[in-house]
């Protein structure tokens, strides 16, 4: 899975790093994303993310807050010197920080964790392979609150992955068939482990490929990438794009950035 799928405008991000959970937590996080920047006074960075369907477990100046899925894309200004690390979490971590992930969609909530956030800090401060040592903290914490996941998160798991892995399908009735459960089972999974409907998650997944392709191949035609990505037309993708991003993918296309702002220093 691309570095920077969910990033609209990569070339404004600062330091900027993804990295696999430790073993212990493969089943509870599918990576960890570590922004670091130093920025001149009176200068900002501004990020825009049409983000994964999926919740996020945060750390940052010694606060902990957890995410939920979103419905548009989001921006953050970063400004001064700063880090986050945070975890892009699987259904089965879900279940042990929260019993309604729907009710934070679009929303976050501060988690009581002074043993995470205290082992990030010092981990964060403490020099080189400082990120590789706040990975190692934050999957030994997760693992540690999550436990041995059960046959349902488990299952949870496998109904992200179909939707949104690197062999994901096409349809809710292609995901039902393929994990061999029922559209309605799959629509309870949805509720439960990640706040929104299956449908809504495939759309995501097919705008955030969408963007990226055209980020990539900027001559690449429309009408061609919108039947490659499932969309009915390009009509369609073009209402997606609008919908959830604010602007026109022809506009994306060419390079306009809505929100240009200076950059992090090298």
């Amino acid at each position: 899975m691309s570095q920077t799928r969910g990033v609209l405008y990569p070339a404004r991000l600062p330091e900027f790093h993804r990295l696999p959970p430790t073993a212990n937590a493969r089943d509870l996080a599918v990576w960890f994303w570590i922004p670091e920047w130093d920025l001149e006074p009176g200068r900002s960075s501004r990020q825009d993310i049409v983000g994964y369907p999926a919740l996020n477990l945060v750390v940052e100046q010694s606060v902990v807050t957890l995410s939920g899925a979103t419905t548009r894309a989001s921006h953050r200004d970063l400004s001064g010197t700063g880090w986050a690390v945070g975890a892009l979490l699987r259904p089965a971590a879900v279940a042990a920080l929260t019993s309604d992930p729907a009710a934070l969609v679009d929303d976050e909530t501060v988690i009581d964790a002074p043993d995470l956030a205290e082992a990030i800090d010092a981990a964060m401060r403490s020099g080189p392979g400082r990120r590789e040592r706040a990975v190692l903290a934050f999957s030994d914490w997760l693992a540690g609150r999550g436990g041995r996941i059960d046959e349902a998160a488990a299952q949870a798991n496998a109904f992200v992955e179909v939707l949104m892995g690197d062999d994901a399908v096409d349809s809710v009735d292609e995901a039902a068939t393929r994990l061999a459960v029922s559209v309605r089972t799959l629509q309870r999974l949805g509720h439960r482990y990640v706040g929104v409907s299956p449908t809504a998650m495939i759309r995501r997944r097919r705008l955030q490929e969408a963007a990226e392709r055209l980020r990539l191949d900027p001559g690449l035609d429309l009408s061609r990438l919108a039947v490659e990505l499932g969309y009915a037309d390009h009509a369609h993708l073009t209402r997606d794009f609008r919908r959830i991003l604010g602007i026109a993918p022809t506009t994306y296309r060419a390079g306009t950035d809505p929100g240009r702002s200076e950059r992090s220093r090298p």
